[in-house]
């Protein structure tokens, strides 16, 4: 079995009131596949502050019993560069040069605190996935969702984009091909006591009603979930490599414009089945253990 070494980069809300679960779903995917050696995670922020997040991730890995992981902070707004989680993405390239994978769900101040510290980082680093950037408006019944990743720091965003080697980037559009009902979810998850889908369940059960309320969405998008999926089975997916311009004043909101000259060559792969691909989820959950 060929392993994953991989440094998770989030902003995860997970059992935070009124905020994104996605994050947190999308770690316990990851050490739900065996396939993945987790070396750590590095906190940002986009959900909510740094100081959240940070309580959120310890808290998620106290109930996992996965406290072993180590959880580095990093920079707490836009152009904090220097930081522990960006030491900690240097020093895994360092160690693992041409093995180790970027999964980043948040802003991208830490990677970017990376490339400042260490220039050759992302030459080291064998892959890069990113959940954020927009092709185009996301347009739901109630209201437009605004893009809340690459936003967070476009100079950040830019840096990652057009000097990061292997770039593949889950866009928000991409992810709308597969909603999570809640019909479905409680199909999957209510009727089993596996533990870590009464943990879900439990966890999560509120994010539906948040969703239709907010946005008139009757389900989810696991945004982070999808990009998680990508890194570990990209064949999954349909690669879409183009070449883009990325430009920082862009991604002050988020959008990536794809154009012949553009400044630098992206892959935004799309979900090819979704059944494969839910059922890849699942399992991958069903497979997290609390002992």
């Amino acid at each position: 079995m060929n392993k994953k070494y991989i440094v998770f980069d989030c902003d995860c809300t997970f059992g935070v009131e009124n905020c994104d679960v996605d994050d947190g779903l999308a770690l316990m995917y990851l050490l739900g596949c065996e396939e993945a050696k987790v070396l750590g995670v590095t906190a940002t922020y986009g959900n909510n502050s740094l100081p959240v997040v940070w309580k959120a991730l310890h808290t998620l890995l106290c109930d996992l019993e996965r406290e072993d992981i180590p959880v580095k902070r990093g920079g707490e707004t836009k152009g904090e560069y220097e930081s522990e989680a960006s030491d900690f993405l240097v020093d895994m390239a360092n160690r693992y040069p041409g093995k180790l994978s970027v999964l980043a769900t948040g802003s991208l101040t830490n990677l970017c605190g990376a490339y400042e510290k260490d220039n050759l980082f992302f030459h080291k680093v064998k892959e890069i996935v990113l959940m954020g950037g927009i092709t185009s408006p996301l347009v739901f019944e109630k209201k437009v969702m605004d893009e809340l990743n690459f936003s967070c720091d476009p100079y950040a965003s830019w840096c990652v984009l057009t000097k990061g080697e292997n770039v593949s980037i889950v866009t928000g559009n991409n992810c709308l091909k597969v909603l999570f009902t809640r019909a479905e979810y409680r199909e999957r998850l209510f009727k089993t006591e596996n533990p870590a889908a009464v943990y879900i369940r439990e966890k999560t059960d509120y994010w539906f009603g948040y969703n239709e309320e907010d946005y008139g969405i009757e389900g989810f998008y696991n945004w982070d979930v999808t990009a998680a999926v990508y890194l570990m089975h990209p064949e999954l997916f349909a690669d879409q490599k183009d070449r883009y311009r990325v430009t920082e004043e862009a991604l002050h909101s988020g959008f990536l414009y794809r154009i012949e000259d553009g400044n630098c060559v992206l892959n935004l792969p799309e979900i090819r089945e979704e059944h494969l691909f839910k059922n890849n989820i699942y399992k991958a959950w069903m497979n997290v253990s609390f002992e």
